[in-house]
């Protein structure tokens, strides 16, 4: 099996987030220098923040948070903004090849035109194209979450970089 070659730029930052507000406002932050294909890989344990998350990123698109909700049942919601986000979940997946079964690769070539955020993304990494954001949830407490950014290429390097200056 072919191991995965990750493109040479890649940039890294952990924040803490100390409540459900602080980690949706740094969703909206991410959501808001987005540009059409843009994937974002979520990881993480179950009620981590992933779709509060993505609820800021939405947000971030000029999305109403209030349509935004977890589609572990339907697989995929999509949203109308500034771009087109297609949301995600993949956590009923046992596999990477239910991955293909559903048609990820459809949806990640629908990025393109917009914005792919994939909760339990651990499932499809190898699927994943070599430029993308990687954010990975931990649970440090009830409110406090330590959430590191991985930006691979140059595009998400940059834009990792840039979230640490305020």
């Amino acid at each position: 099996m072919k191991t995965k070659r990750f493109p040479k730029q890649m940039n890294r930052r952990v924040f803490l987030s100390n409540s459900p507000a602080a980690t949706r406002r740094l969703g909206k932050r991410i959501g808001e220098k987005l540009k059409a294909g843009s994937i974002i890989a979520l990881t993480g344990e179950l009620g981590c923040g992933k779709t509060l998350f993505t609820k800021g990123i939405c947000a971030g698109l000029g999305i109403n948070a209030g349509y935004v909700n977890s589609p572990t049942f339907v697989l995929v919601n999509e949203y109308s903004g500034k771009l087109p986000v297609f949301h995600i979940d993949l956590y009923r997946l046992d596999d990477i090849t239910e991955g293909f079964e559903i048609g990820i690769l459809d949806y990640l070539a629908k990025v393109e035109t917009g914005v792919a955020v994939v909760e339990w993304a651990e499932k499809i990494l190898p699927l994943l194209p070599g430029n993308y954001l990687h954010v990975q949830f931990s649970v440090l407490s009830l409110r406090k979450r330590r959430i590191v950014f991985t930006g691979f290429g140059e595009v998400f390097s940059s834009l990792v970089r840039e979230l640490g200056q305020k």
